[in-house]
């Protein structure tokens, strides 16, 4: 679903709220727990009528990252929901004074918590991807509230997966909404959709919704795959 008219300007009546500053880490057993703030904040004053927005981040299985991103998290969780089965490894958490991070096995996400909004994936000293400026949001429309992120494409990157598909291998440059539909084998609507995408540099990203999920994969903003869900939650 495309949130944006070109690169600078939002479509109409749609109002974004992006995380610029982290204002808030904490620690919660073998995960990080991250608070933003959507404006810029030097005091205690500039923490009031904010739309906070957290980021949970744990792992689920060695060299697996979970992040969780929400802004009303008190919901009752809809069924049906995907079968998972996690088996935790150990994980190693760092809060310095200008980044916190979790490790589990080869993988890192590490938050800064100076300058702008910036989480990167690493693996070793490698950022395999990262989801910096105007990435994560939700939006607000005439439909709803949607929950969005973006994650950066390398140069060459290519995108693919998705389950049963009858467009393009490479999915750059496709929209496609996950949805299971009897359109035919000649057309971009498929019976067999799954939520999980990988790249030819190694790494993949499963969006854990069973609901509607629409990608921009180097469609919307030419750079990055973007993954939005109706609601206030958002679970990868």
């Amino acid at each position: 679903m495309k949130f944006t008219a070109g690169y600078w300007e939002m479509r109409p009546e749609v109002t974004p709220r992006y995380p610029v500053n982290v204002h808030e880490v904490k620690r919660e057993g073998d995960a990080l727990l991250i608070h933003a703030t959507t404006q810029p904040h030097a005091h205690r004053g500039d923490t009031l009528n904010q739309f906070p927005i957290s980021m949970r981040l744990s792992s689920p299985l060695p060299n697996v990252i979970r992040v969780q991103i929400y802004h009303h998290k008190g919901r009752r969780i809809r069924e049906p929901q995907f079968g998972l089965y996690p088996q935790p490894g150990p994980v190693a958490i760092e809060d310095a004074p200008d980044a916190a991070s979790l490790t589990s096995g080869d993988l890192t996400v590490r938050v800064a918590k100076e300058g702008p909004w910036c989480v990167e994936f690493r693996a070793g000293d490698r950022v395999v991807t990262s989801s910096g400026w105007r990435g994560t949001a939700f939006m607000e429309t005439p439909q709803g509230r949607f929950a969005v992120e973006q994650l950066n494409l390398g140069v060459g990157e290519c995108v693919y997966g998705l389950g049963e598909r009858f467009t393009p291998f490479v999915r750059n440059g496709q929209v496609v909404d996950l949805w299971h539909d009897d359109g035919g084998t000649s057309s971009e609507l498929a019976y067999k959709n799954v939520p999980f995408y990988m790249t030819n540099r190694g790494y993949g990203v499963f969006v854990n919704h069973p609901e509607l999920v629409s990608f921009e994969i180097g469609s919307e903003k030419v750079e990055r795959v973007q993954f939005s869900v109706a609601g206030e939650q958002l679970r990868t």
